[in-house]
């Protein structure tokens, strides 16, 4: 008789709303010998609400490297192992990343245990576009290389995706707005499948103002939805239009610099002034 084989299980937990543990999970997490965890006390929490006890192993982005060995020892002996984060589908901005890569370099089977994840959640509700989108995980926390970041993606047309902490929301829409336009349509998902569950929508321009008035806006967990950039902006060869917007500008006004910018690079006057607009106004080196 052979021996037997580990497996990895990658399975996805609920974002929120404990209705949304599905069948197949629970025979995961119930068949498992262990359940490596992000926060092992968070998803005691859950099991314990399953009415399901299994060891658990700490596995979270200070430790991954070291625990990695550990865990490949006990697949290979033929041990059934899932993976959980602390919320949704793991690697997605959680860890799990280098003990699934190794997995599957060892040979082990690696299976996804399919289930939420507030990617998808909230681009099924934003109203944006979802056929083609990207996941930009959270931006950085300091001003200056999250506007450097968002500068970056000015021009991508497809919706993107971002997660963001309460207490950072209200600036990182207000320069959302400022490298990607004002009148840029964007959804702010708050607390998704949770009983406080809130929906925003409007422009980023919209959206900071209102970031900045509304306390709610600030507390939970958020997932922003931002629709790209116009396809037919595309086209405009954008290092060519960032080179004359910054040697016009050092020559004439604001408004001519970007009217010529416009004629040589064939963009539109409004884009090579809002990029115009952007150059002129460096972010400040403080967080």
């Amino acid at each position: 008789m052979g021996k037997p084989r580990g497996r990895l299980q990658v399975v996805a937990t609920p974002i929120g709303n404990m209705g949304d543990v599905s069948a197949r999970v629970r025979l995961a997490l119930e068949g498992a010998a262990a359940v490596a965890a992000e926060d092992t006390r968070h998803t005691g929490m859950l099991l314990q609400a399953l009415g399901i006890a299994r060891p658990l192993l700490s596995l979270h982005a200070h430790n991954e490297t070291q625990r990695v060995p550990e865990i490949l020892a006990r697949l290979a002996a033929g041990e059934t192992i899932a993976l959980v984060s602390d919320a949704g589908t793991p690697l997605l901005s959680d860890p799990g990343y280098e003990l699934v890569r190794a997995a599957a370099e060892a040979g082990i089977d690696v299976e996804a245990i399919p289930g939420p994840s507030a990617i998808t959640t909230a681009l099924a509700v934003a109203g944006l576009p979802v056929s083609r989108f990207c996941f930009e995980g959270f931006l950085p926390a300091r001003e200056r290389e999250r506007r450097a970041h968002l500068a970056q993606l000015a021009d991508e047309t497809r919706t993107l995706v971002f997660f963001e902490a309460p207490h950072r929301i209200t600036a990182t829409l207000a320069d959302l707005a400022a490298e990607l336009g004002n009148d840029r349509r964007a959804v702010v998902a708050r607390e998704l499948t949770k009983a406080h569950e809130t929906i925003y929508r409007g422009t980023l321009a919209e959206l900071a103002q209102r970031a900045s008035k509304e306390d709610n806006f600030t507390r939970g967990e958020i997932t922003l939805v931002v629709a790209g950039a116009d396809r037919a902006a595309s086209s405009v060869d954008t290092a060519l239009l960032r080179r004359a917007v910054d040697l016009l500008s050092k020559e004439l006004s604001p408004s001519r610099a970007a009217a010529i910018a416009a004629q040589l690079t064939g963009a539109t006057r409004s884009e090579a002034y809002s990029l115009l607009q952007r150059q002129a106004k460096p972010p400040p080196e403080s967080d």
